[in-house]
């Protein structure tokens, strides 16, 4: 997603919008949303046909701003927590946690595929 908020700031300050880049890397207007809300991943050759139209680094597109936090709870409930045994159980209920989200996006994503997909 950090891609997806560079890429954005990049156009804002020339006055675009994303869809201006649809023509220019070969996507479909639904596509594009995809891409920009963090639904879908944008691949090695789109971010570098992006950053070519938009006259930026590739690098600049990827960085992440110096004074990003750690905002993963489960790192700092880590920090807090005394006993093996109590990370241990952090740990399992983090990947537990990580496991139905999982398989709630499968889940959902299964649905949506089940009617016609419309391209603007």
């Amino acid at each position: 997603m950090k891609i997806a908020n560079n890429i954005q700031v990049e156009l804002e300050k020339r006055n675009l919008k994303p869809v201006d880049l649809v023509k220019e890397i070969g996507v479909s207007k639904q596509t594009m949303r995809k891409m920009m809300n963090g639904v879908r991943v944008i691949n090695a050759i789109e971010l570098h046909k992006i950053s070519e139209y938009l006259h930026v680094l590739m690098d600049s597109l990827m960085e992440m701003p110096e004074n990003s936090k750690d905002t993963n709870a489960i790192h700092s409930l880590m920090t807090c927590v005394k006993t093996d045994e109590a990370k241990k159980g952090i740990q399992f209920a983090n990947r537990l946690s990580d496991m139905i989200l999982f398989h709630t996006r499968v889940f959902e994503n299964g649905k949506k595929m089940e009617h016609p997909w419309e391209d603007d």
